[in-house]
């Protein structure tokens, strides 16, 4: 196929139908979605190509990755605070999270003050401890886990901010279980799960167990990552499939995942996403390229509200 035409196809180009679809999409019984970007869909594009575009991505919030997924913290500090916050105004968007993966969910605090300060409400990390572990021995060194993080959450309802907690791969918190246990020994609104249906998807769960999951979790999700497993993200592969991560290209039934979103009423952030391979690269090359591929999944979520 012919890049352009690739391209063209793959980023779901602006028509006028398209536009209409995107405008007139309305949700039922009051259920909407919170949408909020994930500045590491562009690589390390400069927040001033992916900020006047937000608007056109039909959400306030942007999400903030740091360096090997993106360099958008970086360049936050680089400009400094007041500059960005003067950036986002001007562009009519706000800081909704900081994801910071990089900081271990022990080295939190810092962060914090930093986007309490910027507006945003929002702190996404992994988490930490023994891997691999079943029944007992998982509750058991998930429970000294959660408090361990006690510290942590503390600082967090201090700065008027929410933990989220990603069931990362390869993590103490990469189950259903695992996450259930979680917010049963944190018990505080100001620590929550960042529910990444992906890794659930890799280890045998279907739309209608992450449904489940969903339900269980109730009022705890505070981050709703609109992102499936496709053909993975670990390697290097034509961005035709690369691209089956995001709603509406896998094979992944996100009506059933939509339908218990609507159940529990989620006003959390929904995060439409995908990692492409190498990591730090926009999922397309340029900013406008990655809003469109972003819009076309989003409207393919609004059609199964």
């Amino acid at each position: 196929m012919k890049r352009r035409h690739f391209i063209k196809t793959v980023a779901g180009v602006a028509t006028p139908a398209w536009m209409t679809a995107m405008n007139t999409a309305k949700a039922v019984d009051g259920f909407k979605f919170k949408y909020i970007v994930g500045s590491s869909m562009f690589g390390e594009l400069p927040l001033a190509e992916i900020l006047p575009l937000m608007a056109e991505m039909k959400t306030e919030y942007i999400d903030i990755w740091p360096r090997r997924h993106g360099n958008q913290r970086e360049q936050v500090e680089e400009m400094g605070h007041d500059k960005f916050a003067a950036m986002l105004k001007q562009n009519g968007a706000k800081l909704g999270c900081s994801t910071r993966y990089d900081l271990g969910p022990f080295g939190l605090q810092d962060e914090m003050k930093v986007v309490s300060k910027l507006g945003g409400d929002l702190l996404v990390c992994g988490g930490s401890g023994p891997k691999k572990l079943q029944g007992g021995e998982l509750k058991a060194a998930v429970k000294v886990f959660a408090e361990k993080m006690k510290p942590q959450i503390e600082a967090a309802e201090k700065n008027g901010v929410v933990i989220g907690m990603e069931n990362h791969g390869n993590n103490i918190m990469d189950s259903a279980d695992s996450l259930k246990w979680f917010v049963e020994f944190t018990d505080s609104k100001h620590a929550g799960i960042a529910l990444a249906p992906y890794h659930l998807e890799s280890l045998g769960m279907d739309s209608n167990a992450l449904a489940k999951l969903i339900e269980d979790l109730g009022d705890r999700m505070a981050m709703f990552y609109a992102w499936q497993y496709g053909m993975s993200c670990m390697k290097k592969m034509p961005k035709e499939e690369e691209l089956m991560q995001m709603p509406g290209r896998g094979k992944l039934d996100f009506g059933p995942i939509v339908a218990a979103l609507k159940k529990t009423n989620f006003n959390g952030y929904t995060e439409i996403f995908m990692h492409p391979t190498p990591r730090g690269i926009p999922i397309l090359p340029t900013a406008q390229e990655v809003a469109d591929e972003i819009n076309r999944a989003r409207v393919h979520l609004e059609k199964l509200v």
